[in-house]
């Protein structure tokens, strides 16, 4: 099944999409930069035995974009606040970008948030740990017809990924002690021995740093899955 909730955050409508039912806790998947919720669940996440949900984030897939861009992570991390608040308490699997989303989510709501799982996927890297050179970028035409689409609509809504969101979110700053603080106040207000897995293979600094903090593991997500799981 594949049913969609659209939430408001602010200006802006939020698709947040059901991929299955069931009882038990809810994993919430964050998709990688540039891309969307997958229609169906993938293989890789049919062990896990309760409801699977996917949000797109502003700028993605179903979701609505922000007129004129200015996209951050902490935009991103409000996106996931929001569904949370529809959903309560979740586990979360983090696929590039959406990794440290997740990171930024899991220390800002530990209560919320019994679990995450930081994978490989586009966006994982960032900016660097430093500031940059603003990047200045002149968008395609907004109409449809113009814009191809990534991966086919499963509802209605504007076309995207928003240029802007790509070019925004692929140079955000990310500097180590900003990612270490996140995973420590998970860490220290989860509840959970170790709350933060992660299953990529790229390291970029801030999940470098991330990996080193106490409390955080190396997985795969197999693994990660299994650790959270709760009937």
């Amino acid at each position: 099944m594949n049913t969609t909730k659209m939430l408001t955050h602010v200006r802006c409508e939020l698709a947040l999409h059901q991929l299955r039912d069931a009882d038990g806790l809810p994993l919430l998947l964050l998709h990688g930069l540039g891309e969307r919720t997958p229609a169906e669940v993938p293989s890789i996440f049919e062990e896990w035995r309760g409801p699977i949900w996917g949000l797109d984030f502003t700028g993605h897939g179903a979701s609505s974009r922000t007129p004129g861009g200015g996209y951050t992570a902490e935009i991103l991390m409000a996106d996931v606040d929001v569904a949370l608040a529809e959903l309560g308490k979740v586990a979360i699997v983090g696929r590039g970008l959406g990794g440290y989303i997740g990171l930024l989510i899991a220390g800002a709501r530990p209560e919320l948030v019994s679990g995450l799982v930081i994978c490989d996927g586009p966006g994982l890297a960032g900016g660097g740990p430093t500031p940059h050179s603003p990047a200045v970028i002149s968008p395609p035409s907004t109409s449809p017809a113009a814009l191809p689409s990534v991966l086919p609509s499963t509802t209605s809504g504007p076309e995207n990924p928003d240029p802007f969101a790509l070019v925004e979110l692929a140079t955000d700053v990310r500097p180590d002690d900003y990612a270490t603080t996140y995973a420590r106040q998970a860490v220290q207000f989860s509840g959970l021995e170790a709350p933060i897995t992660i299953a990529a293979v790229v390291r970029p600094s801030w999940l470098a740093a991330v990996a080193a903090e106490p409390g955080v593991v190396t997985k795969t997500l197999s693994q990660g899955l299994e650790r959270y799981w709760q009937p």
